[in-house]
């Protein structure tokens, strides 16, 4: 080829062999699995990544001779995709109200059953004249990237030693359960724990059994809380306990349960047999009160009197 005709080649830009080759390459290396379905519900065009995405063997959908479902309806493969999400019924209503609604763009994430979650992205094709022509859908598997996000959170919300959450989660919940309890006018309790005689636990057996004694006595309370309990260790060797939709009374009686379980029996800690004992305040959020410092500040004035008082007691605060 002459150098001229190459010039010309160049300023008419690069052949429709060449654009499609390019295509190709990118839609066979990209790092989604897409698929592209035409006006009338028929696969136009979709990857191999899209099949391996969605776990979708071949022989389950009868594919063409060449491994694709190019030319066939997607119904196949719509419901084998729905078949591995854990909430089918929603996503397959989205599904159709895209297809319905060709001026909808979607961008969300999918979970699956099998506990991985998928990023989808989804876009209208338009011809020359702003006909719809079909929908492109993109999915991306996200899995590393959501489990490193809940790690993240789990160090900022939780104490690294007891696996409650930490103090600065629990006053977070506690101002949300605040605002919460003034615009529907529902109890809040809080119950504030200190664990009786710890200093002498540490200098008599080592701050490790202080450590395990801590875990243990967490794991303890928390199996006797509600579900809608929240429990944390605020302190040293003193934990609170936010306990919505609950009055004083109900609050108190939950805090003489979880002493008496505590007490009962002794303790194994690392090899040795430990009577734990804790004191605890409680109290209930007053219509006066203008934060939920105050409420801390009436538990933490209870738990007190109950130290005064011989420890291994409940003290309540009206």
């Amino acid at each position: 080829m002459d150098s001229s005709a190459s010039d010309k080649m160049s300023r008419s830009g690069p052949s429709s062999d060449f654009q499609s080759r390019l295509i190709k390459a990118i839609y066979e290396t990209s790092p989604d699995g897409i698929l592209v379905v035409d006006a009338q519900g028929m696969v136009v065009a979709h990857n191999r990544h899209f099949l391996q995405l969605w776990n979708i063997v071949p022989s389950q959908l009868h594919l063409k001779a060449d491994g694709t479902a190019i030319g066939e309806s997607d119904a196949p493969l719509l419901a084998e995709v729905v078949a591995r999400v854990q909430n089918p019924a929603a996503f397959l209503e989205r599904v159709r109200e895209l297809y319905d609604n060709p001026q909808l763009d979607d961008h969300c994430e999918i979970e699956l059953k099998d506990a991985r979650t998928l990023e989808r992205h989804s876009t209208v094709l338009r011809g020359e004249h702003d006909e719809y022509l079909g929908r492109v859908w993109f999915f991306r598997d996200i899995t590393v990237q959501k489990n490193h996000e809940a790690a993240l959170i789990q160090l900022a919300r939780h104490d690294p030693l007891t696996g409650t959450a930490n103090r600065r989660y629990f006053f977070e919940r506690a101002e949300q359960e605040f605002m919460r309890s003034r615009r529907y006018h529902t109890p809040l309790s809080i119950t504030l724990i200190d664990v009786d005689h710890f200093k002498h636990i540490n200098d008599q057996h080592g701050h490790a059994t202080g450590d395990e004694v801590l875990k243990l006595l967490s794991q303890k309370i928390s199996a006797l809380l509600r579900e809608n309990d929240l429990l944390a260790r605020i302190g040293g060797e003193e934990f609170a306990i936010l306990m919505p939709s609950t009055g004083l009374a109900g609050a108190a009686l939950m805090a003489e349960r979880l002493r008496l379980a505590i007490a009962e029996e002794a303790t194994p800690v690392a090899g040795h047999l430990l009577h734990l004992r804790f004191s605890a305040g409680v109290t209930q959020l007053k219509a006066q009160d203008q934060s939920i410092e105050d409420c801390l500040r009436r538990a933490d004035e209870a738990m007190y009197k109950a130290k005064q008082a011989g420890r291994d007691r409940v003290e309540a605060c009206a």
